[in-house]
């Protein structure tokens, strides 16, 4: 890689985070992979990589992180995710996240994949989510708060108008314009609040035989911070690196014909969506 990683604003919250960040998806959501796990995020270091995310969901992603980070925890902006929906249960699953992660503190907290009505009356209503969120932000256990969602842009909007979100982490793909448009409908309220944006199921989980270089392209013209890719191994994380080391906005035109490719398939490919 003969250039750094580009870095991009992270919203309000005054960090500058590299515009590919590392997931807790690929060989992070495993057990019992420590040595290929540690390999892996001490290679994004490596690199300049200062973005990185887990979930409580993610298998033994948290605890990989903790055992590769090590004294080298303050160089990278720390995000996991809770998906719990009352106050008692995300400040429990926080308690785990910080003992797995081995650090007294996260960069980031996200409520995690909130999918219906029902699911943000809990979140905002008494005793729910948002509750233990802010407490533990009080507290100096969380330093910013975040939300995630892939099913519904629409509730994710009503995430965003029901509390002062420091991250949002939405998909971003040629495919899902013509499924529900997280771009469309969460970016510009995102903007306008200066929360930040953070793109994910960048290559459709491999669902689409696109160049995996420009499906990274596409995502970072759009208006996000980071793309976050989960990686399988090594040579996957070194070639995503170098991609977005040499990234290029495309065209206007690029992105019109790139989409009108994608159409046809394009509902077929969002229904992967677990």
């Amino acid at each position: 890689m003969d250039r750094p990683i580009p870095k991009r604003k992270f919203g309000r919250t005054g960090v500058d985070v590299t515009i590919l960040g590392l997931g807790g998806e690929g060989v992070l959501r495993t057990f019992g992979k420590e040595k290929e796990a540690d390999a892996l995020i001490n290679t994004a270091l490596d690199l300049g990589i200062n973005y990185m995310e887990s979930a409580r969901a993610y298998s033994g992603s948290e605890a990989y992180y903790g055992l590769a980070l090590k004294e080298r925890r303050d160089k990278v902006l720390l995000a996991s995710k809770s998906h719990a929906r009352d106050k008692k249960g995300v400040l429990g699953h926080l308690e785990e996240t910080l003992r797995n992660m081995k650090t007294d503190y996260l960069d980031l907290w996200y409520i995690h994949d909130v999918r219906t009505d029902d699911e943000v009356n809990k979140i905002f209503g008494p005793e729910g989510a948002i509750e233990g969120f802010i407490h533990a932000r009080d507290k100096g256990l969380v330093k910013y708060i975040g939300v995630t969602g892939h099913h519904d842009p629409l509730i994710i909007k009503k995430c965003l108008e029901s509390f002062d979100f420091d991250a949002v982490l939405v998909p971003v793909n040629p495919a899902e314009p013509f499924y529900k448009c997280f771009l469309d409908e969460v970016v510009p309220l995102a903007s306008a609040k200066d929360t930040a944006i953070a793109g994910m199921k960048v290559y459709m989980k491999g669902l689409f035989q696109a160049p995996r270089r420009l499906l990274l392209s596409y995502a970072l013209t759009q208006p996000i911070s980071t793309a976050v890719v989960g990686c399988d191994n090594i040579d996957q994380m070194n070639e995503n690196a170098e991609a977005a080391s040499e990234f290029q906005p495309l065209k206007y035109k690029e992105v019109q014909r790139f989409t009108q490719m994608i159409e046809p398939y394009a509902r077929q490919l969002m229904f992967y969506k677990p």
